[in-house]
């Protein structure tokens, strides 16, 4: 940590971790909605209100942003649930034959 101060390198972390958790969450919300409908919105909001509250707890500002992402990031995937739900049923993506 005290090399990316140091270096000025905290925000290119911050950005690319951003990077990184957006792009996980694209999968886990397609995952999400064709194994278990949008039923699994809950757990996008407990998952963003523990890392919000762990963001308000953490000192160190890198860390606290990175929460801070994750937790927007699940409260955002809450919406893309049901959206994804309206692209299965308009073809775009393939619907789950063993769900109801």
């Amino acid at each position: 940590m005290q090399f990316l101060a140091e270096h000025n390198l905290e925000g290119v972390v911050i950005g690319l971790l951003t990077f990184f958790i957006i792009g996980l969450f694209h999968p886990l919300v397609i995952k999400g909605e064709y194994y278990f409908g949008v039923r699994c919105w809950w757990v996008f909001l407990i998952a963003g209100i523990v890392a919000l509250v762990a963001a308000l707890m953490i000192e160190s500002v890198m860390w606290s942003a990175i929460c801070g992402v994750v937790g927007f990031s699940s409260f955002w995937s809450i919406g893309e649930l049901f959206e994804q739900r309206r692209r299965v049923e308009r073809g775009w993506f393939p619907k789950n034959p063993k769900r109801k």
